[in-house]
């Protein structure tokens, strides 16, 4: 079986800077690491690190619970996610959670089965158990995009989005646009980001004088279809809506395609959730762009700061989102 020390002889280095490339645990110069990964090809070399584990105690890898598969704006903060863990000398274990609370259960019952260094996870509408899992291991733990206020195990580090003011400045917006008239179709009932986003919107309704309209808000996400045609079919149906989430966008996009619905000449719409082709779409949407490289990037970076030193007080982090004023939202006269 080839060693480690078999490593360093083709090298030409030391066994310690073979460790140091492989583990990251320090800087190499460029050259030397070039040499050690030659050599590992070289060599075939395969790092065993269960066997590493078994003396260190840590697997080198970080866990991570969160809706990746259903909801297309966490594949974004994944892909971040992963680059900073694999900078830091981790592998990834990914786990989705259907932002189900009895799948997140599952979900990180089945990563702390790996015995992960640390865990990410972005909360369901109603984490307690899982949470409490996650606290009865002990584990480093970071909240990421929902923040749970006071949490019955915590508390816990989070890094998420600010929602109210920026969904609040969305209204303000279409508001300027001439609409008075203004529909909400809301994310998942009882996520954070989904209630924060709502509360903004009526925010938004009330700094101008339209907070009358209570039944503008309907919650989307498991039919969007149905709630944008609730929407429409009301009594002076809204001439702008707000879209909850990206999926919504994109769900939403489609029923008005079949409804021969034309935007923005037959009704405006916003989103909250930028994507890299709202730009393609005609028109091109306005939309609240989240700081998704920086969420996953803050993450892991504030996650290895609490495996690194367990005594930190907690700490929450909300990062600033970006309005992009694009063509979906018309003047009216």
């Amino acid at each position: 079986m080839v060693t480690m020390s078999d490593v360093a002889r083709v090298a030409g280095v030391s066994a310690t800077t073979v460790s140091h490339v492989i583990n990251k645990t320090r800087r190499i110069e460029p050259e030397t690491e070039r040499a050690v990964l030659e050599a590992i090809e070289t060599t075939g070399y395969l790092n065993d690190r269960v066997a590493r584990s078994l003396r260190t105690g840590k697997t080198m890898t970080i866990g991570l619970a969160i809706s990746a598969i259903s909801n297309p704006y966490f594949a974004d903060v994944v892909h971040a996610i992963e680059r900073m863990v694999s900078a830091n000398g981790h592998s990834l274990l990914l786990a989705d959670t259907h932002d189900d609370p009895d799948h997140e259960l599952r979900a990180v019952t089945d990563l702390l089965a790996h015995r992960p260094d640390g865990l990410l996870i972005a909360p369901s509408p109603d984490p307690h158990r899982a949470l409490h899992r996650i606290a009865a291991r002990g584990i480093p733990t970071v909240l990421i995009d929902r923040i749970v206020d006071d949490p019955e195990d915590g508390p816990f580090d989070a890094v998420g989005v600010e929602n109210t003011e920026p969904m609040a400045e969305l209204i303000d917006h279409i508001v300027e646009r001439g609409h008075r008239r203004i529909g909400l179709i809301a994310g998942k009932q009882g996520l954070q980001t989904a209630e924060e986003r709502i509360a903004g919107f009526r925010l938004g309704l009330k700094r101008h004088g339209l907070s009358d309209q209570h039944d503008a808000v309907v919650y989307g996400d498991d039919d969007t279809g149905r709630a944008l045609d609730e929407l429409l079919a009301r009594d002076g149906a809204p001439t702008a809506i707000v879209m909850g989430n990206n999926q919504i966008t994109i769900d939403a996009m489609r029923r008005l395609a079949e409804r021969e619905l034309r935007i923005p000449d037959d009704l405006s719409i916003a989103c909250f959730d930028d994507f890299p082709w709202a730009d393609l779409f005609h028109p091109r949407l306005t939309a609240i762009r989240q700081p998704v490289d920086a969420l996953g990037t803050k993450g892991v970076t504030m996650l290895f700061e609490r495996m690194a030193t367990p005594e930190l007080a907690a700490r929450q982090v909300r990062l600033e989102p970006q309005l992009i004023v694009r063509d979906s939202v018309r003047p009216l006269a």
